[in-house]
């Protein structure tokens, strides 16, 4: 149940996440390099420069994410009482 309830939760803070990790990584991308990220379809791209952009921006949204869908959880939890997922592991 907790699942269902929290699904529109966990979307619409997904949406937010990937707009501002987009964001973040045009900004830290603009101060590296005054040309647009490369992009994998374009002939002739560096391939360290590709390697870079590419790792940076997963980076980027790997933690957007992670701590967006945390801080939902954590709203959620103080909201409702329950938390929805993975509760810790009772110590022996």
């Amino acid at each position: 149940m907790k699942k269902v309830l929290f699904a529109p939760v966990g979307i619409a803070a997904g949406l937010i996440a990937g707009i501002a990790a987009q964001k973040a990584f045009a900004r830290i991308w603009a101060t590296i390099d005054s040309e647009e990220p490369p992009q994998p379809d374009r002939r002739g791209v560096s391939v360290l420069k590709l390697t870079a952009a590419l790792a940076l921006e997963g980076a980027i949204f790997r933690l957007a994410k992670g701590l967006t869908e945390h801080g939902a959880r954590s709203g959620f939890a103080a909201a409702t009482g329950r938390w929805p997922g993975e509760e810790p592991a009772a110590d022996e």
